[in-house]
């Protein structure tokens, strides 16, 4: 295949609730919320919610128990790891089956495709077809000149559509929006922007990088400029993504309030996230505590330690992270994650984790 180099963003439409719906076809058109064990008197937040359900304000990372009373009849299913990672496996499976396509993974729901064709729009419908022909699954497809370009335009795209974003239309569809609007730019971010009187996307691709190195440094201030101008990597790297840490989290359904809880859960912490990493074969070298506490604060313990694959020395680091923990403050969650050495070969950029911790 020959013509002008593209990108796409293939993102499937409310993945995991599709995939629980070809699972059920009697949930068809149902509010869907997936969360935790599927029971909303119990703690954890919710994975994913139905086109249906988001009607209502129900969003990722919401309280289960919240949303049930958002949506009082929407119907409530546990979350299953297995059954999206076989659907997500079809999926680029197919995507790599397409003619003169680069797959770049992104997570269960997402990837790049790079191609070079003189209509995107058009590979993009057989992309489409194919993988709803192969899983029943619905999908969006952002077109670009760039990688940033493309992954915005999916979202103009959703659902089941195609949109194509470059240069000639990036501030014409973008530059009055705000910035959290942007792919990489939070809600945070965006109001250390607005501090600087910068709200809109065209307000920062016309803002001067070099005013932005003092609040943001010397990398990330001229690099959300860039964002501001939707210009960035144009190239899909298909070298196979290599996980940089592995994390896990618990939601106690009780609070912990005694030492004595936080050790053991801590030991139980690093003993799952220790059968991960020992898959990998590279030694910690850094963890991260994250502790919410009660009624709904969330703050993160991060040190970097000695390279080791020792498992008592992982243990007794994450032990002593602990000692950062508030005291007499309830604890409702614990995560840790365990960052390794990087193989050399391995990609060095950006990619989100399946697990999003």
């Amino acid at each position: 295949m020959s013509g002008i180099p593209w990108v796409l963003h293939v993102d499937l439409d409310q993945f995991i609730a599709a995939v629980e719906v070809l699972r059920r076809p009697e949930l068809a058109g149902k509010p869907i919320i997936v969360g935790g064990r599927g029971d909303p008197t119990e703690r954890a937040v919710v994975s994913t919610a139905s086109y249906e359900a988001r009607a209502f304000g129900v969003g990722s990372g919401m309280p289960l128990r919240l949303a049930a009373r958002k949506v009082p009849d929407a119907v409530i299913l546990p979350v299953d790891h297995e059954a999206y990672l076989a659907a997500s496996d079809v999926v680029m499976s197919t995507l790599r089956e397409q003619p003169g396509g680069t797959v770049q993974v992104l997570g269960w729901d997402e990837a790049f495709v790079g191609i070079e064709t003189e209509d995107p729009e058009a590979y993009a419908r057989r992309v489409q077809a194919a993988v709803l022909e192969r899983t029943r699954l619905h999908c969006s497809i952002g077109i670009g000149d760039t990688l940033v370009r493309a992954k915005v335009a999916t979202g103009f795209g959703k659902p089941a559509g195609i949109f194509r974003l470059t240069a000639e239309n990036w501030l014409t569809v973008m530059g009055n929006r705000a910035t959290k609007e942007l792919w990489g730019v939070g809600p945070k971010v965006s109001a250390r922007l607005a501090k600087l009187g910068i709200t809109t996307v065209a307000e920062l691709a016309a803002s001067d990088p070099q005013q932005l190195v003092p609040e943001f440094g010397p990398k990330m201030g001229p690099w959300y400029a860039q964002l501001g101008r939707g210009e960035g990597a144009n190239e899909v790297d298909d070298t196979p993504w290599v996980a940089r840490a592995h994390g896990r989290e618990t939601t106690f359904q009780q609070d912990l309030t005694e030492p004595s809880q936080i050790s053991d859960a801590i030991k139980e912490l690093t003993a799952r996230v220790l059968e991960d990493v020992a898959a990998e074969g590279r030694p910690v070298v850094g963890l991260t505590l994250k502790v919410r506490y009660a009624p709904f604060f969330t703050k993160t313990y991060a040190r970097k330690i000695p390279e080791t694959f020792d498992r008592d020395e992982v243990l007794a680091q994450a032990l002593d992270v602990t000692t950062r923990i508030e005291p007499d403050r309830p604890i409702r969650l614990l995560g840790l994650r365990a960052e390794m050495s990087m193989p050399d070969e391995a990609r060095k950029g950006h990619t989100p984790t399946r697990s999003g911790w």
